[in-house]
């Protein structure tokens, strides 16, 4: 059930990373975070699918055939990060930070300067290497331990 978090990733060939809304690209993420989220971690749909992914930009890793291989959103409204998540078959390769990049950038022309998101604890390294600090108790969110971890963006970073 929980995910590896590789040491070093390596530099993806061919992948781009888009910000795309979600009327443009439902499909394709709705895909990922199933297969990721549902399949792999047993996160109900109900719980999965929010209803808030409208008001939400939504970065979005696509292969050289177009097809999405790892997502991210960002919910302009409360400033946070979420529903990260990356298929198997392409994680290593760096496209989480790249995601995370795209969001704060979007964060930061949106006029938002902090930021917070619910990770999943294995995942904490992760957002620490970005500059992400845990805040408070581990809790559960989808019956998977989480801690809340907070960032100030700065120009630049």
């Amino acid at each position: 059930m929980w995910l590896e978090v590789p040491e070093e990733p390596e530099e993806p060939k061919g992948i781009k990373v888009e910000l795309v809304l979600w009327e443009e690209a439902e499909e394709e993420l709705c895909r990922i975070r199933t297969k990721v989220f549902v399949e792999e971690q047993n996160v109900d749909p109900d719980e999965e699918y929010d209803g808030l992914d409208d008001r939400c930009l939504h970065a979005l890793a696509v292969d050289e055939e177009g097809r999405g291989v790892a997502t991210g959103r960002l919910d302009p409204v409360k400033g946070k990060i979420g529903r990260m998540a990356v298929l198997k078959e392409y994680r290593g390769l760096g496209l989480g930070s790249r995601l995370l990049s795209l969001l704060e950038e979007t964060a930061l022309e949106q006029g938002l300067n902090r930021l917070s998101l619910h990770a999943q604890t294995y995942a904490i390294p992760f957002y620490e290497k970005s500059g992400y600090t845990a805040m408070g108790d581990e809790f559960l969110e989808a019956e998977i331990p989480h801690y809340l971890m907070e960032k100030t963006l700065a120009e630049g970073s």
